[in-house]
């Protein structure tokens, strides 16, 4: 049996994938580097650290990776007002305090960013939460989910996420995870990632609690 859950916050708790996507693009079409959006997609829920090498190579890294991020970081806060949380999120972390299970919350997102979407979730009473800038390095590095242990207290923890980059990150740390399809990937290429447990919603997810944390 489990006594922490780790969850994911992009994606999995509020809707965030797809504006992260639109502000990447912007970001890197500012600064003359075209990468399609579909692979802009495929890749959200990787770190800004890791993401901006994995799709357009050393050298767009080497000369312009700050300024992307910093674009980037720019261009989702004009449309972070239009994020929404996920219906049954606020529930789910309520559900798994009730079964006195520590709540973690950990996001590859600045601190400025989890902290909106904590008080949008209104979680700050319920969860401790690590976010990008406490690692080096961000998912699908394990560094992430290492520092949401730490504030558990605990390596008896599973990971919930919406990514492979979340599930990959769970498996470098040594823990198990299950997956939502809230982030735009598919139920197969989670599994094969090494989600042990994959759900259509947080809403279905709730439904087989008991099972999917103690699995």
């Amino acid at each position: 049996m489990v006594s922490a859950v780790i969850l994911d916050v992009d994606g999995t708790l509020v809707d965030t994938n797809y504006q992260h996507a639109i502000a990447w693009d912007r970001a890197f079409a500012r600064h003359d580097v075209f990468v399609p959006m579909w692979r802009i997609h495929r890749h959200m829920g990787m770190g800004g650290d890791q993401l901006i090498r994995e799709l357009a190579g050393d050298e767009v890294e080497e000369r312009c990776g700050d300024d992307i991020r910093d674009a980037e970081s720019e261009l989702y806060g004009e449309l972070i007002s239009e994020i929404r949380v996920i219906r049954g999120a606020r529930e789910l972390i309520e559900d798994l305090r009730e079964r006195d299970l520590t709540v973690v919350l950990a996001s590859s997102a600045n601190s400025d960013e989890v902290e909106h979407y904590i008080e949008m979730l209104d979680a700050a009473e319920m969860a401790e939460w690590a976010t990008s800038s406490d690692v080096e390095e961000t998912k699908p590095q394990p560094d992430l989910v290492e520092a949401a242990l730490e504030k558990a207290g605990t390596r008896d923890a599973v990971m919930v996420g919406d990514t492979v980059w979340d599930i990959e990150a769970a498996k470098r740390a040594g823990i198990p995870a299950l997956a939502v399809l809230t982030g735009g990937y598919g139920a197969a290429e989670l599994r094969e990632a090494g989600a042990f447990a994959v759900y259509e919603s947080v809403v279905e997810l709730m439904d087989d609690l008991e099972g999917a944390v103690n699995r």
